[in-house]
């Protein structure tokens, strides 16, 4: 377990806290809805999508919430080094195979009630894998069999990944950072997903310093004007 977790590592932490708002806050959005699956999304590399939504996991987890985090992201993904799994097969080489045999591409991690289906090999189409059937599919399988399904997807800008992504599940949460996301990138990030008819269920501002904190987390349902 890497410094990245710190729900699990530092459940009392001020970060930790801002991560169970933000579960209860994503529950209570789909009050007449709900709420299964997750996509985590961001305008651009180094935000800290993979940091919110291996946290965002940990917090749903410790709720007693059975839960699977897939990393969407095929070109880039890190979700086997913070959670330190193999990597040798995962979520590319599910879709390109038999998807009933799903179960033996998840890992436990050393979080209760967490597992992972880390990215696997890097495919030369990662926007055809998710726009694929057996993806649609496979969601529905894990939706089944957990009790809250994250997605971590690559950044908006330039792919298509994450807009094809974020119009499959019930919410998609937009990760920026402090002093570092430009505005117009965010708004623009905002209306590419709105078009596709994505959920958006709010905003999280990572990296705020918080009480001398590198990572900071907060929690925003609209988005800055």
């Amino acid at each position: 377990m890497t410094n990245d977790l710190v729900v699990a590592s530092s459940p009392k932490s001020l970060i930790s806290e801002g991560f169970r708002t933000l579960r209860t806050n994503l529950q209570f959005s789909t009050v007449d809805e709900e709420l299964k699956t997750i996509a985590v999304v961001s305008s651009m590399q180094g935000e800290g999508k993979s940091f919110v939504s291996s946290n965002l996991a940990c917090a749903f987890a410790q709720a007693g919430e059975k839960v699977l985090l897939v990393d969407c992201d095929m070109r880039r993904g890190r979700l086997h080094k913070v959670f330190n799994v193999s990597n040798h097969d995962g979520f590319s080489n599910l879709l390109i195979s038999d998807i009933r045999d799903y179960e033996s591409y998840i890992q436990k991690t050393e979080i209760k009630n967490l597992s992972i289906i880390p990215m696997g090999a890097v495919p030369p189409n990662p926007a055809e894998l998710l726009a694929s059937s057996k993806n649609e599919k496979l969601m529905e399988i894990f939706k089944e069999h957990f009790d809250i399904v994250i997605y971590d997807c690559v950044p908006v800008t330039g792919l298509t990944d994450s807009l094809i992504m974020s119009k499959l599940v019930d919410k998609t949460v937009i990760v920026a950072a402090s002093k570092m996301t430009p505005l117009e990138l965010l708004q623009n990030t905002k209306k590419s997903l709105i078009n596709v008819g994505a959920n958006v269920a709010g905003v999280v501002f990572n990296r705020v310093a918080t009480d001398g904190s590198v990572y900071a987390n907060k929690y925003y349902g609209k988005y800055y004007s």
